[in-house]
């Protein structure tokens, strides 16, 4: 397989975006977007590190390094137009298998109505790949972490902890597998980004989001230091699927926390707008769960604290820690 031939097995026979003036086949892309804002991510999975064979088909690989990316646009409340994707190419895979992770990537971004609009390819001893995403927002109205005030009612789409769950049964089955085992495993090989949640919230004067890539444990404490406000979240409020209750008992909760690559939308609203997010939910399809509140600074540092058992504790980023105190 020659780097031309490849190029050529992946180039699409056609492009979606009106804004888009050229694509493949040339040293860059060209685009003239009107009155937006424009977006951009990059995300990078590496064989060994975020997938194994083990864990993941071809056309799963793809699909997932592409909706990764599209969740960090729908957090900043864009919607995608466009992706490049560079990709190291060790010599134990084949060009059949390649094709099928760009196949994963194509049947997610059609989805979106995205383009492919260039990339690079070259050969390594270990399979690489790197996504970059552009999307568009109207002018101004791109969201941020650094928007949440005191007051404001925090929330989060889906469910939490079904990847880490599914990850963890893919690395360590036991016995024959259930639907509740099949739900969580798809649930880690093919999230679903809430670009459309965010979309129909683009009328609202704020909104802050934040994609849950690595744990709300994380989300939070990143909109808490950007905002300089106090996170309080009830445990008993976290929103987490019958799948992962049955099969992971002991674990969901920590996993919900910590377990992250859900790709939900941790955020906050004004309370008054708290319906409206509701209506948004249902009309995309996934529900939006409130578990706590914003509150004013009462450190030197912002902290978020979570309500375990009728005590505070501290969240930390990777973890919380037992703070020794009682009640709101």
């Amino acid at each position: 397989m020659d780097e031309f031939s490849f190029i050529r097995s992946i180039k699409p026979e056609y492009y979606r975006q009106s804004s888009l003036i050229k694509g493949i086949d040339d040293d860059a892309a060209v685009f003239r977007p009107s009155g937006h804002d424009i977006v951009t991510a990059v995300d990078t999975m590496v064989e060994g590190v975020h997938f194994t064979r083990q864990t993941m088909a071809p056309e799963q690989i793809g699909y997932r390094v592409l909706a990764a990316n599209i969740s960090d646009l729908a957090a900043m409340g864009s919607t995608p137009a466009f992706f490049m994707v560079s990709i190291t190419i060790p010599s134990d895979w084949s060009q059949e298998e390649l094709e099928r992770i760009y196949e994963g990537m194509k049947r997610l971004g059609d989805s979106y109505q995205m383009d492919l609009i260039g990339g690079d390819t070259v050969s390594g001893s270990e399979l690489s790949i790197s996504v970059t995403v552009i999307g568009m927002v109207h002018k101004g109205k791109a969201r941020y972490r650094s928007t949440a005030k005191t007051g404001d009612v925090l929330f989060v789409t889906g469910t939490l902890g079904d990847s880490r769950a599914g990850l963890e049964w893919l690395l360590n089955p036991k016995g024959q597998a259930s639907e509740d085992h099949t739900y969580l495993v798809q649930r880690h090989q093919s999230p679903v980004p809430r670009v459309a949640f965010a979309s129909n919230l683009s009328h609202l004067e704020r909104l802050t989001l934040n994609d849950v890539s690595d744990g709300i444990a994380n989300e939070a404490n990143e909109i808490a230091k950007a905002s300089e406000v106090d996170l309080w979240i009830d445990s008993k409020a976290l929103p987490f699927s019958e799948a992962i209750q049955k099969v992971f008992p002991g674990q969901y909760v920590d996993w919900g926390l910590s377990g992250g690559e859900d790709f939900e939308l941790l955020g906050s609203v004004p309370e008054k707008d708290w319906s409206q997010v509701i209506e948004a939910a249902e009309q995309a399809g996934v529900t939006a769960s409130k578990i706590g509140y914003v509150k004013t600074k009462e450190g030197p540092e912002p902290v978020v604290k979570v309500n375990k058992s009728g005590e505070w504790e501290i969240l930390t980023s990777s973890g919380y820690t037992h703070l020794k105190e009682k009640g709101d």
